[in-house]
């Protein structure tokens, strides 16, 4: 079993950069992919970004490609998302999600564990 607590949301202007981060619990962090997803409201939950359990491949949402990085400290159990020049339509709740495969996915129903997510919002 995984718990996943994300952290690190607020309040930021649009251009602004803003990291959120994600704590697992569970010695077996280090061999899950990871992701972020995220849902505004009265939206799907969308996927944003995605990490290997070696960091090596990453994949994100074409909407913010060049802007989010997303990136994992194994020795640490976490895994980040940092977020540049945010726009307000990056305004979401964030959510962390584990999958119990090494390999990279950007679907809902290829993780198994979900934090409880962050709130960001992003002011005009």
């Amino acid at each position: 079993q995984v718990q996943l607590v994300e952290s690190g949301g607020g309040l930021v202007q649009a251009g602004d950069s803003l990291r959120v981060s994600c704590a697992a619990s569970g010695r077996t962090f280090s061999s899950y992919a990871m992701g972020w997803f995220r849902q505004a409201p009265g939206k799907e939950r969308e996927f944003v970004a995605t990490i290997s359990w070696t960091g090596s491949s990453t994949d994100y949402a074409d909407s913010v490609k060049g802007r989010f990085t997303i990136s994992r400290d194994n020795a640490k159990n976490t895994v980040s998302l940092q977020m540049n020049s945010l726009k307000p339509e990056d305004t979401a709740v964030y959510y962390c999600a584990g999958r119990t495969l090494r390999s990279i996915a950007t679907t809902r129903n290829a993780y198994d564990y979900w934090g409880q997510g962050t709130q960001v919002t992003v002011s005009s």
